[in-house]
């Protein structure tokens, strides 16, 4: 995956722990456009670990909520004609843990947009590793309007 990320295209300045490109200690997700939905790879660091060899389940959720939260915003943008995506942020998101995720390979990250009503997008996504899938999530994202935190934000 070459060019920039939309997290860099879009929320350069944005320091979110999970996707924010200016945050030096954050996990630094960088997602990409591939068809209708968005793919991305990360690779996890010794203090990422829960235990020898297993990835920490927290920064399992980190990963699938701001992945799922970009491929959101993206689908919101495409599907109200914006020249940039809203700010959205999780309402909610269930992850379920299939397997231990190892710590060792790079990581896989898929996230598409299933359902859209106003401002609103549910999301779909997948966290795999060597091919087999570790986590699932189901998320609903929403844009947020002036007076909310996150307003502006990217």
């Amino acid at each position: 995956m070459e060019g920039p990320s939309v997290q860099e295209r879009f929320a350069p300045h944005n320091a979110c722990f999970g996707c924010g490109p200016s945050n030096p200690k954050g996990l630094r997700i960088r997602s990409f456009e591939e068809g209708d939905h968005l793919v991305a790879r990360w690779r996890p660091e010794e203090h990422h670990q829960a235990f020898p060899g297993v990835l920490n389940g927290g920064i399992v959720g980190a990963l699938l909520d701001c992945h799922s939260n970009w491929a959101a915003t993206v689908a919101l943008m495409k599907a109200q004609g914006l020249e940039s995506p809203p700010c959205t942020v999780t309402s909610d998101f269930a992850v379920t843990l299939k397997r231990p995720t190892p710590m060792g390979p790079e990581l896989a990250l898929w996230a598409k947009a299933v359902d859209i009503q106003g401002d609103r997008a549910t999301v779909e996504a997948t966290l795999t590793a060597e091919g087999k899938v570790t986590a699932t999530c189901r998320g609903t994202f929403v844009a947020v309007k002036p007076g909310h935190p996150a307003y502006h934000r990217w």
